[in-house]
C-alpha cells in the first residue's frame, strides 16, 4: 500500500498522493515512529552489533542501511560501532552527523529523494571531500542513479528497465564496497 502512494519516477508525485500518504501511512503509525526515535533505537542497535561482534568473534562488521536504517547508520558511524557502511537513500541526515562519520562510507543516492535531496547530498559529499589530506579522512563514495526515487534500492519499481538496472547496480555497489573495505584474509575466510 505505501509503495502505491510513493513516487515511482522522478518529478511525479501528485499532491493528492502526498496527502494520502500522510493520512493513510504516516499518521496512523505515529506511535511506531515515536517508539523508534533515535534516542531509543541507537542504543538498541549499538548493543546488538556489539553482541554480534562478541558472540561471533567478528573483527570487522559492515552495515547497510536503507531509509531509516541509512539515517541510523550515519548516526552510529561516529561511534566505532562498525567498520564500513553503505547508506542507501537515507532518511533525514544532519550536517553534524555527516561530520561525525569515522568509517568508510558508500552512498547509494536516488535522483529524486524527499529526505536526502540534492542540497544535503551535495553538502555531505563536500564535507567528506573537505577532509582530504587531514587526519579525519575516511574513504567514501557517492553514486547517483538516474531515473530513481527514494526507496529504489530496497523496493524498486521493476517495471522500469532503468530502475531495475539501478537496483542491480546498487547491490553490486554494496558488494564491491565491502570487498574493498572489509577484505577477507585467509584467517577470517576460514572462520566464515
Amino acid at each position: 500500500m505505501a509503495q502505491d502512494l510513493m513516487p515511482k519516477r522522478p518529478g511525479i508525485w501528485p499532491l493528492w498522493d502526498k496527502i494520502k500518504f500522510m493520512f493513510i501511512i504516516a499518521l496512523p503509525r505515529i506511535g511506531i515512529i515515536f517508539r523508534n526515535r533515535a534516542s531509543v533505537v541507537d542504543p538498541r542497535a549499538t548493543a546488538f552489533i556489539k553482541r554480534v561482534r562478541e558472540q561471533r568473534k567478528y573483527d570487522k562488521v559492515g552495515a547497510v542501511g536503507y531509509c531509516f536504517g541509512g539515517s541510523l547508520g550515519v548516526r552510529l558511524a561516529s561511534l566505532n560501532v562498525f567498520d564500513s557502511l553503505v547508506v542507501c537513500h537515507p532518511g533525514r541526515v544532519s550536517e553534524a552527523e555527516v561530520k561525525g562519520i569515522n568509517c568508510p562510507t558508500s552512498w547509494v543516492c536516488a535522483e529524486e529523494d524527499m529526505t536526502f535531496g540534492p542540497a544535503i547530498r551535495n553538502k555531505a559529499e563536500a564535507m567528506l571531500e573537505a577532509r582530504n589530506g587531514k587526519e579525519n579522512l575516511v574513504d567514501y563514495e557517492f553514486v547517483d542513479y538516474k531515473g530513481t526515487v527514494h526507496g529504489f534500492a530496497c523496493r524498486p519499481h521493476l517495471e522500469f528497465p532503468d530502475v531495475k538496472v539501478a537496483f542491480d547496480e546498487s547491490i553490486n555497489q554494496t558488494l564491491k564496497w565491502f570487498e574493498k573495505t572489509l577484505p577477507l584474509t585467509s584467517e577470517t575466510s576460514a572462520l566464515v
